[in-house]
């Protein structure tokens, strides 16, 4: 009677070649917010840093004061954000003391569209919005795609929460696909209730977004700042 012999994987070379997988990015959540009104503009970020189900700070803010008419929010890969906020500064300081004046909020918009198309063949993992004032004391909101593309708008959002504050500021400022609009301008108050609203539905449905709010209120007095405590779990 003849036995069955167990099968035996066959051996591999030790000289073989080894696959390994590496990612030089990494997505560290955050979500920012900005809403342009006539005479002012708002951008607000949460202040957790995670990756996953890690929390490395429940107080790191998304946003980064440019001047005291324009702030920057920046969320993604945490690296990228610090290499590109050095870099938008640098050059900011470069333009001052070349032409002794601040740039505007248009020229760093520019400036920050072009910098992302320079790194387009190895971009950074980042996602940014503008928001200040531009010439003429009006709010300005300025949105971006990873490689450059940018557009002025009313309103903006990006990071981890994107997909779930959209249409929720769709309804609420843009008036979009709503029966019945809303005719009552857009106050400072109405922004800031929008605003807290958005960012609490975001931190009961995504893990990366959460402990707190810091608003940006940016007027032709400067930019005030305010805290908001969301939930921290």
């Amino acid at each position: 009677m003849r036995t069955m012999q167990p099968q035996q994987a066959p051996m591999q070379s030790a000289g073989g070649p080894v696959q390994a997988h590496f990612s030089p990015y990494s997505f560290q959540g955050g979500t920012v917010v900005a809403i342009a009104g006539d005479d002012f503009s708002m951008i607000a970020s949460d202040t957790r840093l995670s990756e996953g189900f890690n929390i490395h700070s429940r107080d790191h803010p998304h946003t980064y004061n440019l001047t005291d008419k324009m702030v920057l929010g920046s969320c993604g890969y945490h690296g990228d954000v610090i290499t590109l906020t050095r870099n938008i500064q640098t050059r900011m300081k470069m333009y001052q003391h070349n032409h002794g004046q601040e740039m505007s909020t248009a020229s760093v918009a520019q400036m920050l569209s072009t910098m992302l198309y320079y790194k387009r063949f190895f971009p950074y993992y980042t996602y940014n919005i503008v928001a200040g004032l531009d010439s003429e004391g009006k709010g300005a909101v300025y949105s971006y795609d990873p490689v450059g593309c940018y557009e002025r708008e009313t309103y903006s959002v990006s990071g981890s929460s994107m997909a779930m504050i959209n249409p929720f500021l769709d309804a609420q400022i843009g008036q979009k696909n709503v029966i019945i609009k809303d005719e009552t301008p857009l106050t400072q108050e109405k922004c800031l209730r929008i605003i807290k609203d958005t960012f609490i539905s975001a931190a009961e449905r995504d893990i990366e977004t959460g402990d707190g709010v810091l608003i940006c209120i940016i007027t032709k007095d400067g930019v005030k700042e305010e805290k908001f405590p969301l939930r921290r779990d």
